[in-house]
Formats: structure tokens, C-alpha cells, sequence
């Protein structure tokens, strides 16, 4: 029997056109906060994971092409992946490229350093993005852009590469924001 589908169930699309919409104006790329905002919500109010196991897009997407159109191995992620070291090593990991990408944005809006116009995949390859921009702001507004879209496009790919290699939704395992919420709900039912 069949489960009955709901508006959430169709958050993926929204997962994939952020990243379409990026390549032709980056300014798309602010959107994406969405999904950094909303779970951080969620997990505070109500103490659960509800993002996570319902409205993520990008799980849900994984999930899609893993499954659906067989682009997974179906395999179990290894034991290292899971480890709470690894997912913490992760989370701040992620975290100091988050606060590098804000500290370049404030360098361009404070006018030491001006706007560049590249996307960066995995922290290191640069990839030229220029034609991207087509909406005339303010230069740190663009900036911040570029590097919130670096940070979503690298977290998409390797959650594609783990989907491929291991199941589905293995990105999901070792997720930044879903180490983060599952820290809030400990913290929050902590008695």
C-alpha cells in the first residue's frame, strides 16, 4: 500500500533548483539559509529532528536518485563515517569554512578586499562563476553569495559521492546540520 503524499514530500525540488538557480544568478545562492535557519528552528522548538526526517529537500533528493533511479550501491557507510569524532571533526570543520566565507564577506563589505566572483567546490577547486551575477548590489551581498554557494554546492557533492558509494541518504549520517540539531535535542532533553 501505497503512503500518502504531502506538500513536504516534494521538498527535493526545491533542493535541486537551488542548485540550477545558482548557475545563472548567484544571488540565488541566499536562499539556501532556508535551510540552514529553518532545522535550527525546528530542533530548538520542538526538541526533534522533524527537519531531518521530513522537510529536507537535499535527503530527500539523495534519496530520489539513490532509489529511485538506482544511482546507489546500497551499501552500509562504514563504521569510521558514522563515529561521533568523525561527524563532530566534520561539523567543525564545516563550521570554520562557514566563518571563512562570513570573514571574506566582511573583508569586501569593509572595502579591504574586493568582490570575488568563484565558486569553490570541496574548499579548494576554483570555479569561475562570473556570468552568475547579474543583479547590481551592493558587493558584499555577492560575495556572500559565492560563498554560501561554495559551502551548498561541496556539501551537495559529496552527499552525492556518499549516496553513489554507500546508500541513499548517507549524507545524511554526517550532515553538519544534522549534527548540530541531534546536539540541540540532546541538550534540550538533558536532564
Amino acid at each position: 500500500m501505497r503512503r500518502k503524499k504531502y506538500w513536504y514530500d516534494y521538498l527535493w525540488i526545491a533542493s535541486g533548483l537551488y542548485i540550477i538557480l545558482g548557475f545563472f544568478n548567484i544571488l540565488f545562492a541566499w536562499l539556501g539559509l532556508i535551510c540552514f535557519i529553518v532545522p535550527l528552528l525546528i530542533s530548538v522548538i520542538s526538541g526533534s529532528k522533524a527537519y531531518c526526517n521530513r522537510y529536507c529537500g537535499r535527503g530527500q533528493l539523495f534519496e530520489l536518485l539513490g532509489s529511485k533511479f538506482k544511482l546507489s550501491r546500497n551499501r552500509d557507510i562504514p563504521p569510521w563515517l558514522r563515529s561521533k569524532w568523525f561527524r563532530y571533526g566534520f561539523l567543525a570543520f564545516f563550521m570554520i569554512m562557514f566563518f571563512n566565507m562570513l570573514f571574506n564577506t566582511w573583508l569586501v563589505f569593509s572595502g579591504v578586499r574586493g568582490l570575488k566572483e568563484v565558486v569553490t567546490l570541496l574548499w579548494t577547486l576554483k570555479l569561475p562563476w562570473h556570468w552568475a551575477n547579474t543583479t547590481p548590489v551592493p558587493s558584499w551581498i555577492t560575495q556572500f553569495a559565492f560563498g554560501f554557494y561554495s559551502v551548498m554546492l561541496t556539501s551537495t557533492f559529496l552527499g552525492l559521492v556518499t549516496m553513489v558509494l554507500y546508500k541513499p541518504r548517507s549524507w545524511c549520517v554526517y550532515c553538519p546540520m544534522g549534527t548540530m540539531t541531534q546536539g540541540i535535542c540532546r541538550l534540550k532533553y538533558k536532564d
